[in-house]
């Protein structure tokens, strides 16, 4: 059966544009109001959507992404509550790609085999869990493919050709390329270092190469998107999110619009890039 993720990719393709991969972390500022950002990115332009799962330890996140994280669960976001979460965006919407980011604590304590029951159940298509390398896909990796979820990897700068086959052995769905060296929302990433480091993966894969980390603008996206297969955009909507929050932290009028309007934004550079 041919995965959502996979039907997405294929679209895109005869659409000739790469795809424009948003992330928010579930469960921000609350769950009700998460729930109708999520709802809002299709329309807005987001072709792939990636959930953060919040976790008081996210060591490859930059400040906003772990602010962001801390007002999920100070307003008693838990993992169950996001494939709640999941079920709920899948009542209106059942092609979207849905994936969930973030660390392997969290679905280690759930019970593995448990969450991939539950995740596959609720409607999710894909995982990416940053702190756990190709050595331990006993532990989750081979279980989420055998339960029919896309087990996504990340790549990095520092991915020589002799790490990438370990890499991409069991990687499906897509490869997630981390444009920097560092943590999400440090730097920029260099278009044409980009392009050039593509290129490399693919001689490895015939997987979609998306890129993320350090992409804030429309006009980055679309520099991006001219040498990847899709680009990934987080920090900047969270930031258009923890924008329109009142003085205490908590959600307005304005919540939802701000990061749909930014997501219409940066999908409007990618779909100018090819």
């Amino acid at each position: 059966m041919t995965s959502r993720i996979d039907a997405r990719f294929a679209q895109l393709k005869k659409e000739g544009r790469s795809a424009f991969v948003t992330y928010l972390m579930a469960g921000d500022p609350d769950p009700s109001t998460s729930l109708e950002v999520v709802k809002s990115l299709p329309k807005a332009g987001a072709d792939i959507i990636e959930l953060g799962m919040p976790f008081t330890d996210p060591m490859a996140d930059g400040p906003s992404i772990q602010a962001a994280g801390l007002r999920a669960l100070k307003a008693g976001m838990t993992l169950k509550k996001t494939l709640a979460m999941v079920r709920d965006f899948r009542k209106d919407d059942d092609v979207t790609p849905l994936v969930l980011m973030g660390y392997y604590n969290p679905i280690y304590i759930y019970g593995v085999d448990k969450f991939l029951n539950d995740a596959k159940s609720a409607g999710l298509d894909g995982l990416i869990v940053v702190d756990l390398p190709p050595e331990e896909d006993s532990e989750l990796c081979v279980p989420a493919l055998k339960a029919g979820l896309n087990f996504i990897r990340l790549a990095t700068p520092t991915t020589d050709d002799k790490r990438l086959p370990a890499v991409l052995a069991n990687t499906s769905g897509f490869v997630y390329y981390v444009s920097v060296t560092g943590i999400t929302g440090s730097a920029s990433a260099d278009s044409k270092v980009v392009g050039e480091a593509v290129t490399r993966i693919k001689r490895h894969t015939a997987l979609p190469v998306c890129v993320g980390f350090g992409i804030r603008t429309p006009e980055a996206a679309r520099a991006i998107a001219a040498s990847a297969d899709g680009a990934a955009v987080g920090t900047a909507l969270v930031e258009a999110l923890r924008g329109s929050l009142d003085s205490e932290g908590k959600a307005t009028a304005k919540t939802v619009t701000a990061v749909a309007e930014l997501t219409a934004a940066l999908a409007g550079g990618i779909r100018a890039a090819k």
